[in-house]
Order: structure tokens, then C-alpha cells, then sequence
């Protein structure tokens, strides 16, 4: 059976969610409702979904989020029983119709091939009330590349269009990093654990974008930064041998480039840049790399 874990703050959208889940063409899933101590009880909204899907609520009286997002994920996951595998859906986003029922039509192809499936997706802008296209991806899909295609732009990933093995969460967990951002592309990394992502691309999963929600404020961009500077020297350290070389220097190039828009690179960040390069690019890209690391050692005894 299939856990759905809610972790709750904002009221705004809430009721769309539950309408999407007791929309589903099968109710073969069990949903587990974290309330992150919210000033705005969804118990009235709960009440309209009594007996049309199978959900358990629960209130904590300490706001964990604000402090840790994946804190408060994995609290919430803590609420479901023993299901195999688990969805954590965001509370301002909602599923199409068919999402469960096709989860279980595909079952059978993916099982004990894949650790974690995800769903076609669209965002809905929630300021224009703009919905995009829909964002398709290749049926099996190594993680890396996965990855290597949001990092271009070339698609969009989230929490909520995954779901995941629970062996494979309990392993890993969600690393901590601020706000959370990253901590997904980080999870999905891991949690694939060699395995590629198998995509359901019949069914959709709605994500909102909106002045509500970390993706769509503006003043967190400092907490942003620094996050994705700690999530890219992962990624260097761990899978930038999984790339070739065009893509390797883009990676190792944005983390360096990354922390110069925040401030100077330190010795140890010169050296950790300088053993991937010496390791994993060229010749030609070693000694561009070079030319500015001489460069800021002699600016900085000018």
C-alpha cells in the first residue's frame, strides 16, 4: 500500500489537495496529515473528507518547520505505519485523477528495479493563474541525468511528483540543507541508490508556485546560495565522475562561481576545486583553472 504524508502549514490551498485525493480512481493509499503547529486548523476542511479516503491527522504543538523543513518531513513520515513506499505531498499542490491507480498498473514494472517513480508534472503559477505545459521525462532515467537536465533548465523536479521506497528513505534520509532547497535533487540522488527513475508520464502531479511558498519568495535568496553551494561540493565530491567531461566542467565551473557571488574562495575551497580538476577535466580546463587561482593569490597580496 502506498503512504501519503502531508506535512501542513499553510490553509490557503489545503482543500484542493484533499479534493484531488478524494478524486483518486483508487483508494488503494493512506494519507498521513502533519499540521507543523499552523495558526490556521484544517480540522473544519478535514471534517468534509470524513469516510471518501483513509487519513489519519495530527497536530504538533511545536513549529519545526521554520527551523528544519526536513526535520519536519521525516516527523511527519514517523506518522505513517508500514507501507512500502511513500509520496510526501506538498500542501498547496494536488494530484490528477489517476495517479494511484496508475501507480498500481505499473507496479509490476518497476519493482525491485527502481527505488523511486515519478509522475508527468505541471506548475501553476499561482499570481497569473498561469498552468504551464506538462513536463515529460524519459520512461527509465539515471538519477545524474535526471539531475543534469533541471540543472539546464531543460525540465523541472520538486517533492511532490516522487514516490519513493521507504528501505531506501530509511537508509539515506533527507539531508538538512536551508530552507530545504536542494534537500529533493539531493534525495532523489541518493534514494535512486544506482537504480534509474521510472516514469509514469500518463498521470499528472500539479505543483504551485506562488509568493506562499520557499519557490516563490524572493527574499530568501541568501539562504538559497548558500545551500546550493553546500548541495554542488556534494555533487562534485560524489557523482561528478558519473558525467562526461563537457558537463563535469560545468558543474565544478557554477560551484566555484556560486561562491564568488557570495565572497572570496577560501585555501580549502581552492584545494577541494583543484583535486577535481586535476582528476576528472582536461588539460585545457586545468590550466584556465589555474590562471585564476594565481590570480586571486596575487590580488590578494597586492
Amino acid at each position: 500500500m502506498l503512504a501519503i504524508i502531508i506535512p501542513y502549514y499553510k490553509i490557503d490551498f489545503f482543500e484542493e489537495v484533499l479534493q484531488s485525493l478524494a478524486n483518486q480512481t483508487d483508494k488503494r493509499f493512506k494519507v498521513y496529515i502533519g499540521d507543523d503547529a499552523s495558526p490556521d486548523s484544517p480540522e473544519e476542511i478535514l471534517k468534509k473528507f470524513h469516510g471518501k479516503f483513509d487519513f489519519v491527522y495530527k497536530r504538533f504543538e511545536k513549529n519545526l518547520g521554520s527551523v528544519s523543513l526536513t526535520k519536519q518531513w521525516e516527523r511527519c513520515i514517523k506518522l505513517s505505519e508500514d507501507q512500502e513506499w511513500l509520496m510526501i505531498l506538498g500542501d498547496d499542490d494536488f494530484l490528477g485523477d489517476t495517479v494511484v491507480e496508475l501507480w498500481y498498473e505499473n507496479f509490476d514494472l518497476f519493482y525491485k528495479k527502481a527505488n523511486l517513480v515519478r509522475f508527468a508534472s505541471k506548475m501553476i503559477i499561482q499570481e497569473t493563474k498561469e498552468v504551464t505545459e506538462t513536463f515529460l521525462h524519459p520512461v527509465w532515467e539515471v538519477a545524474t541525468e535526471s539531475y543534469y537536465r533541471k540543472f539546464r533548465h531543460l525540465t523541472r523536479s520538486s517533492l511532490s511528483e516522487y514516490i519513493f521506497s521507504r528501505k531506501t528513505f530509511l537508509k539515506h534520509g533527507f539531508h538538512n540543507y536551508p530552507l530545504a532547497w536542494n534537500s529533493d535533487d539531493r534525495a532523489w540522488l541518493d534514494f535512486s541508490d544506482n537504480k534509474p527513475i521510472f516514469t509514469i508520464n500518463k498521470a499528472l502531479v500539479y505543483v504551485r508556485l506562488s509568493t506562499l511558498n520557499i519557490s516563490g519568495k524572493q527574499d530568501k535568496q541568501d539562504e538559497k546560495k548558500l545551500s546550493a553551494i553546500s548541495f554542488y561540493r556534494f555533487l562534485i565530491a560524489n557523482k561528478l565522475k558519473f558525467y562526461a567531461l563537457p558537463e563535469r566542467e560545468i558543474i565544478i565551473r557554477f560551484y566555484e562561481s556560486e561562491i564568488i557571488t557570495q565572497r572570496k574562495l577560501k585555501l580549502s575551497e581552492w584545494c577541494f576545486l583543484t583535486y577535481f580538476y586535476l582528476r576528472y577535466l582536461d588539460f585545457y580546463s586545468i590550466k584556465k583553472f589555474s590562471k585564476r587561482f594565481l590570480k586571486s593569490i596575487l590580488k590578494k597580496h597586492v
